[in-house]
């Protein structure tokens, strides 16, 4: 399980630390993806494959399956940790999220996420003055 907020930068050549904390759970090998709200996502290879399976199964006659999963498996990278306990973000990913100096690097259960910081802040602002309503709104989900 992964959790816990950590600031980091990314370097020139689009290398971030990932933390010492998530390095195991994410394993030797990882993917790195597209995100929702224009962060990056990564997974252990198992809740990869897991998630994998489940979109396999979306009807490809659906539009938005298609949408769905071109955006999800086409910025799809796998990834290793080097000695340093970085990785590379490719410009792709690096462009999308807007990664280009402070990063911030959160853990959310069976994933990751790499965000920029400013972006973060707004995001985590917004979702506080809410956070009440959204709580509410999750007693949907017997949460």
């Amino acid at each position: 399980m992964f959790m816990g907020e950590f600031q980091h930068n990314i370097d020139q050549k689009g290398r971030i630390i990932v933390p010492a904390k998530f390095r195991e759970g994410l394993g030797d090998n990882f993917v790195v993806t597209r995100g929702l709200d224009q962060c990056l996502f990564a997974y252990p290879m198992s809740e990869w494959r897991l998630l994998e399976e489940k979109l396999k199964k979306l009807p490809v006659t659906k539009k938005d399956a298609r949408a769905f999963t071109r955006f999800f498996f086409s910025g799809a990278i796998e990834c290793e940790v080097d000695k340093q306990g970085r990785i590379n973000i490719p410009q792709p990913l690096r462009k999308y999220a807007n990664l280009d100096k402070e990063c911030v690097v959160i853990g959310i259960s069976n994933r990751i996420e790499f965000w920029d910081n400013k972006h973060w802040e707004t995001y985590f602002e917004e979702s506080e003055e809410s956070f009440a309503e959204i709580a509410e709104n999750m007693m949907d989900f017997d949460i």
